[in-house]
């Protein structure tokens, strides 16, 4: 039994970068006007709550998941902290299922989970953390369904194993 399993996180260079430039855009005229900051209540309640909503966004983003398994059950899939427990789409139910490679921002507009208003192309949902390939999934009922990896060797490896478990 071949099984596939991968985690993804939002660990970029790049918002590492952008948290930390709004942070210091927060801190440095804290630092330039500390003394008027320090007489003023106000500055300072809007700057504690300024810097506590960046620093929650910044924790909340890199807590961010996307897991992945391919077994002999289906394709399980998991965003946590919007999926509490795995999504599992059995293979009875896909009627096709590759890897692909895709564009995130002009398909789906960007990484993360994305649906609603870029689906009205029928693309879907898609389920992503970076790069640009993605486990494409069309379930029986005509529904799509993409989830990005970086495995895309062996997921294709994988995904082969069990293909013959989808009735066409």
């Amino acid at each position: 039994m071949k099984v596939f399993t991968e985690q993804q996180r939002f660990n970029q260079w790049w918002l590492y970068v952008i948290f930390a430039l709004f942070l210091i855009g927060i801190l440095l005229p804290l630092k330039i006007n500390f003394e008027e900051v320090k007489a003023e209540g106000t500055d300072r309640i809007l700057f504690l709550i300024s810097f506590l909503i960046i620093f929650l966004a910044a924790i909340f983003i890199f807590l961010m998941r996307l897991n992945t398994k391919i077994d002999e059950k289906g394709v399980g899939y998991q965003f946590y902290p919007f999926h509490r427990n795995y999504k599992i789409l059995y293979w009875k139910d896909i009627n096709a299922i590759y890897v692909r490679k895709y564009l995130a921002i002009s398909e789906y507009g960007g990484w993360g989970f994305k649906s609603g208003i870029f689906n009205i192309r029928g693309r879907g949902v898609a389920y992503s953390v970076k790069g640009d390939k993605g486990i494409q999934i069309v379930l029986n009922n005509g529904k799509k369904i993409l989830i990005g990896t970086q495995k895309e060797n062996e997921a294709k490896r994988v995904i082969n194993t069990y293909k013959s478990n989808i009735k066409e």
